[in-house]
């Protein structure tokens, strides 16, 4: 079967002669079992609700499809998802290498909470490739990897990190939320690790947080199995059920999100006030070619460098706006658009970029709907520009 017919089937119930389509959302924490043997038996498949239940059974099974993985297990979010693929490899003493580009929150764990507990973290150039063997030391014990990178959509070259990772034993996490494991898998390029924020493309509907942390061996899988269970994480079932259901028309959804961002990039790359378009099917965006190289396609997410302008016509754009809502998170069916501040979340590398940037998501409303509500807001901040009322 292909990946998107396995979605479909993926933790389907079949066990009886009649069955509902979807699998019953079970709530519990305590689980009774009839016999001792049962009882044993239960310890090491669903002992206690906090380990979840078959409705989160049914959607591990289907993530692990998704990222041809050997084991999945759910975070209750998928910044705690990374946390937890993180503290399952690294302790006190340690190195642990961050790209630059990485989800700020990410970031601030590491730098507020792992160093106060003696982890070291480095952060490194997104695009540095191989070169990161040159950040080793003898204390490198995992690589952070976020490809393409949080709001500047730089992406790296896995296999040479990788590569170099093999060399002196240190496990590879990818966060790998911007393809939803549609458009790449980095389990298949021998990164240790695959962590989404399930809320974003896998829900698909705004509406429940859930992260998934997928190991590509029995060994990884352990190790991520024991940092959950002592962080005390558990996911609702109901919220577990939501993401299941998402995903039923992941495969559905994605092509659009992706035609819809490519058309507004290719629009937005023409306009007078955009200084550069920040996606990584684009030539001018640092990566391209292993992006390319390595994966299949493009979400809805995307970047763009705006010329300087000032601070009233950028409040007059995003005022005018109708369709593209001003809001975190991204991944569900509506557009948002919201001013970020790259700088503000590098250490590594420096961000030159004179104009404001914003980050678009591409949601699944009419692509000349979107067009037109832009071209609306930037006609308010020329407006804007020449003191005139909007």
């Amino acid at each position: 079967m292909k990946t998107r017919t396995k979605l479909i089937s993926a933790g389907r119930p079949h066990a009886r002669p009649s069955h509902p389509v979807n699998p019953p959302v079970e709530r519990a924490s305590t689980v009774l079992f009839p016999t001792y043997d049962d009882f044993l038996e239960g310890k090491r498949r669903i002992a206690y609700g906090r380990l979840g239940t078959s409705t989160h059974r049914a959607l591990e099974e289907a993530i692990s499809v998704l990222e041809h993985a050997f084991e999945t297990r759910l975070a209750p979010s998928g910044l705690q998802a990374v946390i937890a693929a993180m503290l399952a490899f690294v302790e006190a003493g340690d190195d642990i290498l961050i790209t630059d580009g990485v989800y700020d929150p990410t970031r601030k764990f590491a730098d507020r909470f792992l160093r106060r507990f003696g982890v070291n973290p480095i952060f490194y150039d997104p695009v540095i490739g191989e070169g990161i063997a040159d950040l080793f030391t003898p204390r490198t014990k995992a690589i952070v990897v976020e490809s393409p990178s949080s709001l500047t959509f730089e992406t790296q070259d896995l296999p040479a990190i990788v590569a170099a990772a093999r060399g002196i034993g240190a496990r590879v996490i990818v966060d790998n939320t911007w393809s939803a494991g549609v458009y790449f898998q980095p389990l298949t390029l021998g990164a240790d690790v695959s962590v989404q924020a399930c809320t974003k493309y896998l829900c698909g509907h705004s509406d429940c947080l859930v992260g998934s942390i997928s190991s590509a061996d029995e060994k990884s899988a352990q190790a991520i199995f024991h940092s959950l269970l002592q962080l005390g994480a558990n996911v609702s079932a109901d919220d577990a059920s939501l993401v299941l259901r998402g995903m039923r028309t992941l495969h559905v959804r994605m092509p659009t999100h992706e035609q819809t961002a490519l058309k507004l990039a290719k629009w937005l790359g023409k306009r007078p006030e955009v200084a550069r378009v920040l996606h990584p099917s684009l030539k001018s965006t640092p990566g391209h070619a292993v992006w390319k190289r390595d994966f299949s396609g493009s979400s809805g997410l995307f970047g763009v460098v705006l010329k300087p302008t000032p601070v009233a016509a950028l409040k007059a754009f995003f005022n005018a706006l109708r369709h593209f809502g001003m809001g975190f998170s991204w991944g569900g069916y509506e557009s948002l658009c919201i001013h970020v501040d790259p700088d503000a979340n590098r250490s590594a590398t420096d961000w030159k970029e004179d104009g404001p940037t914003l980050r678009f998501h591409a949601g699944l409303e009419d692509v000349e709907d979107l067009v037109m509500d832009l071209e609306r807001a930037f006609e308010a901040m020329a407006l804007a520009r020449a003191g005139r009322d909007v």
